[in-house]
């Protein structure tokens, strides 16, 4: 394999000799001129005068008087223009993002010299004087047809209007526009172009020879370039390409534009060297079932493929560029990247989009208050972390209370937190604000002995980077140039650093090369890999946006979806065409925006190609886990914390309650993880409002309101219900104490911060709670006994090591008393009633099991022994209370049989009571283990159930 590079190299030694010192290289990317030189080095025993090089769009910026402007100070210009000629109302906020699309559009106007007063002129006159324009051809005439034909000026609806009011202002906006950067010194790049041909005097030019290596689809600028250069004898033409696809095969997209530059400009080498593609291939087509696949299947491949210098891997998605970088083994010597490190993957970037997601969405200005998910995000960054001792405590202790809205005091615990939670209110604070923390993130990278870490001088070198572009952003503001909101501020800041790359050093032309499509251009080597050979990747998907319709960008020979499909066939067959062995990957799987196709030129190839192809699948090895059964042993260790936490006699001891029980009968083995090993799921701040909080701020706002009614005696009566029934605004007070207490975890005295769904909650509660008391209205008058009352009861069982006291109990939502009998009440704001066939039923572990009326028949039976009133126990449900027959009263019976009221649990009670006693003889007997529940549904919101992997 003969390298194209290293043919322009010998050829041009033969023709020019060794002094190149007048002579200047032109590639379409700079890349290319070192692996040129090493091929004229070969050439030469003695020194050589190198030629100069440089890539097309440098040497066109050396020859123009004007700079390249920066990007957004582009915009900013822009804007003024168009809000004086538009008379507009539109901010720069609004205006922005489309600004920089009518810049993209400008800039190809002048690439490709359109004359911008017919482009721009009226529609009408557009279409009336079709005829005039003698510079189309029959096809650009045909799309000006077919704009019209689809674009009907007669009828006008609202969107069309808008188009061609700003349509016909495009002409002025444009030339004025250009007038003011020409008097500031700056242009776009089009602008810039297009004045260095227009005023190119070829005598006055720096060499002699200008030497236009492998360029392919040229736009009018390039092509009036060369030819002025060529008219004036300075120009040498090197062309690479391949008789398969500009002879063998008509109208193959890779050849459409190399073989008018052909005809336009004769290269210098001779046809007999491009007749190398039906050479002999090795050809694989591997397909993957995810992009990270082809990494790990890339390196087994690259010890097979001799000298690292001939190998190249071919990243057609760049986002691979991290899984290729961590699937390199060691025994690769020497590795290139062509490519930037992406600064969007550098903890800077992270804590720069942390800081100013706090600082805007993150912060409410009419409360003074930020939001906990913004605060936490930025506490538990690893460089907050770093620069202060206080962000972990204070991460915590916002978790623990439940701080949804907390204060910029209460967040100010130290020097650096001070700056990091000051309110900024506007794009100048905000600039100086990210300045002064990134500032305060170099000094952690200033320590001695660092700086031969490659994590460090990359860290390093993003801060810096980082830096520069804020830096620019507020010189601007400063300025005045920049005016804008901050979330566009915010925007920009975001799209400026995802844009940028940190370069890796290294010797480009030794080693395994990793590089993306575009350089690969001029670049030839014996084994290629592709990774992520998609459609959608290569060529990348959709066209960019434009505000100049396509019929008319192809009617004025401006750039189209068709000539960038075009390029990257031709950077594709380029690519292959001296390759020997080749490897071309792409992922199956359908998800985002990837499709799961093999990209066209894939199946083109396969198609069209002289070459045998072998299609291969790459699959990952499937290794099952079968999960194994757990089964915990009640080991003399697990046994002494059985009884240290529960026996009576020891002094840490504490109640066994209703829901342990339920627990244990639901599932042996979370019983164990919960109230034996002590396990539990870690705090965390939610806004969302779970069934538990959900029924949790409904029991104390019941609670609230009850509270008041018997502050003056415990009898409640009818009209005191009533009256509290019309006071909307006091329910309400209730709902909102209870959430402030519950939720919030603010002073009684503060105003709670709903969000939406936090208020719809609030309302239903509301809701609920009228709902109770209509209900107790039916049973008025009535005395309220107690409510959320602790109770406990000590049982002794026996057991293997012989008797044990146990205090069972836990707290009753409400407790009333009517003619002789205590109801214990039990609040529920979600399920069904269910009716058990019998006692046995509560105990015995099944999807259906009651565990409800478990609990309630638990209290009953307490209550049974400390006071002389008959005991019911009832079960409210909230949500079904609405209808008049609604009893909250327990009904017991077997299906389709006549069910029988508990309104006297003296009845149940012995046989409750026994039952009770052999669950906790069981619970504390050594024999019994705990074991996994048989009911799967009952894992499935488990806390533990990631240990149980079920």
């Amino acid at each position: 394999m003969q390298p194209f590079l290293q043919l322009v190299a010998h050829d041009l030694y033969t023709k020019i000799g060794n002094d190149l010192s007048r002579t200047v290289l032109v590639f379409p990317n700079k890349r290319a001129n070192l692996f040129f030189n090493e091929y004229l080095a070969e050439e030469s025993d003695q020194p050589i005068w190198s030629p100069a090089a440089m890539s097309i769009s440098d040497l066109l910026q050396k020859l123009s008087v004007q700079k390249a402007g920066d990007p957004i100070r582009l915009v900013c210009e822009l804007y003024k223009v168009f809000k004086e000629e538009t008379e507009s109302r539109e901010t720069l906020d609004d205006f922005y993002f489309w600004g920089e699309l009518l810049i993209s559009d400008f800039d190809d106007v002048d690439k490709n010299m359109v004359d911008a007063d017919k482009l721009f002129s009226n529609l009408q006159d557009l279409k009336n004087l079709m005829d005039d324009y003698e510079f189309l051809d029959e096809e650009q005439e045909e799309a000006i047809r077919q704009f019209f034909q689809n674009f009907s000026i007669e009828r006008r609806t609202e969107l069309k209007e808008k188009f061609i009011s700003l349509w016909d202002k495009l002409g002025i906006i444009y030339h004025r526009y250009r007038e003011n950067l020409a008097e500031l010194g700056i242009a776009y790049e089009g602008m810039l172009y297009r004045n260095v041909i227009e005023q190119l005097d070829t005598d006055r030019l720096k060499y002699d020879k200008y030497v236009f290596v492998g360029f392919n689809v040229l736009n009018k600028v390039e092509k009036e370039f060369f030819q002025k250069l060529q008219r004036a004898g300075k120009a040498m033409f090197y062309w690479d390409y391949d008789l398969f696809y500009t002879q063998r095969i008509s109208k193959h997209e890779a050849g459409e534009f190399i073989k008018r530059n052909l005809i336009d400009f004769p290269n210098e080498l001779p046809e007999s060297y491009f007749d190398i593609f039906r050479k002999p291939k090795k050809i694989r087509y591997i397909s993957a079932s995810t992009e990270n696949a082809q990494a790990r299947f890339l390196f087994s491949q690259t010890a097979q493929m001799g000298s690292e210098k001939e190998n190249a891997i071919v990243l057609c998605n760049e986002a691979l560029l991290l899984p290729v970088l961590h699937s390199i083994p060691q025994d690769v010597q020497n590795v290139n990247i062509t490519m930037g490190f992406p600064l969007a993957q550098t903890p800077v970037y992270s804590f720069i989009n942390a800081a100013m997601e706090l600082q805007t969405n993150g912060y409410r200005p009419d409360t003074g208050r930020f939001t906990y998910e913004a605060v936490s995000k930025i506490l538990k960054h690893p460089y907050t972390r770093q620069l202060s001792d206080h962000a972990t405590r204070l991460e915590r202790e916002l978790t623990k209370t439940n701080r949804f809205y907390p204060l910029p005091s209460e967040l100010k615990k130290d020097d650096f937190l001070t700056i990091l939670f000051t309110p900024q209110s506007n794009i100048r604070e905000l600039c100086d604000y990210l300045l002064r923390l990134i500032k305060s993130i170099s000094i952690l990278y200033r320590k001695e002995g660092e700086y031969d870490d490659i994590f460090n001088q990359l860290y390093r070198e993003s801060i810096f980077q980082s830096h520069l572009k804020i830096n620019r952003l507020y010189s601007l503001i400063e300025s005045g140039e920049l005016s804008v909101r901050t979330d566009t501020l915010k925007r920009l800041i975001t799209k400026v650093l995802t844009a940028s790359n940190i370069p890796f050093h290294g010797e480009p032309a030794i080693g395994l090369q990793i590089m993306g499509v575009l350089e690969t251009r001029n670049l030839d080597f014996r084994n290629l890999i592709m990774l992520s050979l998609n459609e959608g990747q290569l060529p990348k998907a959709g066209g960019e946006s434009s505000f100049i319709p396509y019929n008319l960008r192809k009617a004025f020979g401006m750039t189209t979806i068709e000539h960038k499909n075009a390029v990257y066939a031709y950077y594709f067959y380029r690519l292959i065409q001296r390759a020997e062995n080749i490897t071309l990957l792409y992922n199956t799987s359908s998800d985002g925006l990837n499709r799961g196709e093999e990209s066209r030129f894939m199946l083109q190839l396969l198609v069209e190609g002289p070459h045998e192809i072998t299609r291969e699948y790459l699959e990952a090895g499937q290794s099952p886990q079968n999960t194994l059964e757990i089964q915990i042993e009640k080991t003399p260790e697990i046994l002494r914390r059985l009884y240290r936490a529960y026996d009576t006699a020891q002094p840490e001891s504490v109640i066994l309650s209703p829901s342990a029980l339920n627990t244990y009968l639901d599932c042996r083995l979370r019983f164990y993880y919960r109230y034996v090993a002590g396990l539990k799921t870690p705090d965390e701040v939610s806004a969302e409002i779970d069934s538990a909080l959900f029924g949790t701020i409904f029991h104390l706002s019941a609670q609230l309101a009850y509270t008041d009614l018997t502050a003056n005696g415990k009898m409640i009566q009818r009209e005191d219900l009533e009256r509290l029934l019309r006071d909307e605004i006091k329910l309400q007070g209730y709902v909102d104490q209870a959430f402030k207490q519950e939720l919030f975890k603010v002073a009684p005295e503060e105003k709670p911060e709903y969000n939406g769904v936090q208020l719809i909650n609030s309302k239903v509660i509301v809701s609920y709670l009228k709902q109770l008391l209509r209900n107790d209205l039916q049973y008025t008058p009535f005395e309220m006994v107690a409510m959320e009352k602790k109770v406990s009861e000590k049982i002794t069982i026996q057991t293997a090591l012989g008797p044990l006291t146990l205090r069972l109990g836990g707290t009753i939502d409400r407790m009333d008393a009517k003619e002789g009998t205590l109801r214990i009440v039990d609040y529920k704001t979600g399920g069904s009633p269910k009716i058990p066939a019998n006692i046995e039923q509560l105990f015995t572990p099944s999807e259906t099991r009651p565990n409800y009326i478990f609990q309630t028949f638990l209290y009953a039976a307490i209550m049974s022994r400390k006071q002389p009133l008959m005991v019911a126990p009832a079960l409210l449900y909230i949500h079904r209370a609405a209808s008049e027959s609604y009893s909250p009263v327990i009904e017991m019976g077997e299906p389709r049989k006549p069910k029988i009221p508990v309104n006297n649990f003296a009845f149940f009670e012995d046989e409750f009571r026994e039952r009770l006693q052999a669950l906790l003889e069981e619970i504390f007997d050594e024999k019994e283990p705990f074991t996994q529940t048989e009911d799967i549904k009952k894992c499935a919101y488990c806390d533990f159930k990631a240990i149980c992997k079920r």
